[in-house]
């Protein structure tokens, strides 16, 4: 007995197979009801950006009632740093707040007060600039728009911090 094999199964093996048509049909089947579907419409919505901006309002509404009351303009519920359980009472946000907070900068930046935390007091006459460069800014951005007594008070102040940076420029104080 001889270990050759019938020439039609090698034939076989070689010949490259076809699909199974069941599964070609399905194919065909879903491709059809697909073509058959319309296709989704797009629909644009105009009033988007309006929308948007609700649903932006009323998620910070929803934030400012869960977060505690601002402390602006209010009292400060945590401690200063060494006050032991002191609260203590901040101004109201304003023009002469917003010059008064730069002033405290620029003084802080040209040693005239020590650090609170250190001790120490320090000196950046390049710092002090910036902040008397700011104010200058906050002078001509502002012009023809400050009542009388904003203006003397911005004027009067940046004639301070001037004189002020002068002297420390020039080994004062």
């Amino acid at each position: 007995m001889t270990d050759e094999k019938p020439q039609s199964q090698d034939q076989d093996s070689q010949a490259p197979k076809e699909p199974d048509t069941g599964q070609q049909d399905s194919q065909q089947a879903q491709q059809a009801e697909q073509a058959e579907q319309p296709t989704p419409k797009i629909v644009v919505d105009e009033d988007w950006k309006a929308q948007a901006q609700e649903e932006k309002r009323r998620l910070a509404e929803q934030e400012r009632a869960t977060r505690a009351p601002s402390p602006v303009g209010g009292r400060m519920d945590q401690a200063a740093p060494g006050a032991a359980g002191a609260t203590r009472e901040l101004p109201p946000a304003s023009f002469a707040t917003l010059v008064s907070s730069v002033v405290t900068q620029i003084l802080f930046a040209l040693g005239a007060f020590p650090d609170p935390q250190t001790g120490r007091r320090y000196r950046n006459l390049a710092l002090a600039k910036h902040h008397i460069d700011v104010l200058g800014i906050l002078e001509e951005k502002t012009k023809g728009n400050l009542t009388p007594e904003e203006k003397q008070l911005l004027d009067g102040a940046l004639y301070e911090v001037r004189m002020a940076f002068v002297q420390a420029a020039q080994g004062g104080r």
